[in-house]
């Protein structure tokens, strides 16, 4: 007994495979701008300790929004988050040091559900209509499409700040929104409950998704860090499309989603769209121009390379880092 005793405490003591042995690892904090499916590998690669694995302890922090994700990187509380393209690129062009170092996903997966009396684009004039917050993915993708439709966002619509998808679709039951733009599993819940959509994003914009940014400071600072952080996302990306039991698990956990029917169909939906080697798209960039060219017709003065950094992505598939994850 006594040497089963010093056999499994030398065995506790012992460092986890493949994780940093003998390196204290390196804080990071990570935002999360929303709770949703589209962050999920975030959660993905918490959850299977794989920051741990890569020298990382990361903390995990939700906020409202690409806006305010935005700005507590600027300030320096954020290391890296998946904020929205036209927010770095508006940010960069009023002297911010933002970068894209990856787009995770080749498409948007959005949706505006509305009560089922709005039947047109034009039956949205005068509503209230949700997003998370201003300068978000949900107010561009809101923005964007209305204009494409002829409608004119600041007019016709009154946009509302209402934080993530849980409290979009509370807010569509209670009847204080008519419209609300929703990631999946979220338009899915607002289906069942009785709201139609009235269009599907991903048809309507061709947009590249799932930012991972950060600073250029931050890389000029500490580059093993961010590689780092890079190696261990896309590893998540990877764990997630191969285990599916262990992507629902988490899908579940984070999402507190107990329909067994939306949790197969979100794990579905988004192990097919994550990109197992998500160079930053620059030519899909072409629709942020376009968004953030309202405001800042500057913008056309620059090019999409200019805004982000694809040496990372490169680095890990050169050398057969992303290669070897799907070997196992």
């Amino acid at each position: 007994m006594k040497l089963a005793a010093a056999i499994l405490g030398l065995l506790i003591l012992m460092p986890l495979p493949g994780f940093s042995q003998g390196r204290p690892l390196k804080k990071i904090r990570v935002g999360v701008p929303a709770l949703g499916m589209s962050n999920m590998i975030i959660f993905v690669t918490k959850e299977g300790r794989l920051f741990e694995k890569h020298g990382l302890d990361a903390e995990v922090i939700v906020l409202r929004g690409s806006g305010e994700a935005s700005k507590a990187m600027i300030g320096g509380s954020l290391q890296i988050a998946p904020i929205a393209t036209p927010t770095v690129i508006n940010a960069d062009l009023a002297g911010a040091d933002l970068l894209i170092l990856a787009h995770t996903m080749p498409g948007v997966i959005h949706a505006m559900m509305v009560k089922p009396e709005i039947k047109r684009p034009e039956d949205l004039k005068g509503k209230k209509i949700a997003v998370s917050t201003y300068g978000s993915l949900t107010d561009f993708l809101v923005r964007h499409i209305a204009k494409k439709k002829g409608l004119s966002p600041d007019k016709d619509l009154a946009l509302i700040q209402l934080g993530g998808d849980s409290e979009r679709i509370a807010a569509l039951k209670q009847g204080a929104v008519d419209a609300a733009a929703l990631s999946y599993p979220g338009y899915g819940r607002a289906r069942r409950l009785g709201f139609s959509m009235l269009w599907d994003s991903s048809k309507e914009v061709d947009y590249p998704w799932m930012e991972i940014a950060t600073r250029r400071a931050l890389i000029q600072k500490d580059r093993e860090m961010v590689m780092s952080y890079m190696k261990a996302h896309i590893e998540g990306i990877a764990l997630f499309k191969k285990d599916r039991e262990f992507g629902r698990k988490v899908i579940k956990k984070t999402l507190r989603l107990d329909d067994e029917e939306l949790v197969n169909e979100s794990y579905d939906i988004f192990s097919k769209a994550f990109l197992p080697t998500p160079y930053p798209n620059t030519k899909g960039m072409k629709t942020s121009f376009e968004y953030v060219a309202a405001t800042r017709p500057e913008v056309w003065k620059h090019k999409p390379e200019e805004f982000v950094d694809s040496s990372f992505v490169d680095e890990l598939e050169k050398t057969g880092f992303v290669k070897k994850l799907y070997e196992r």
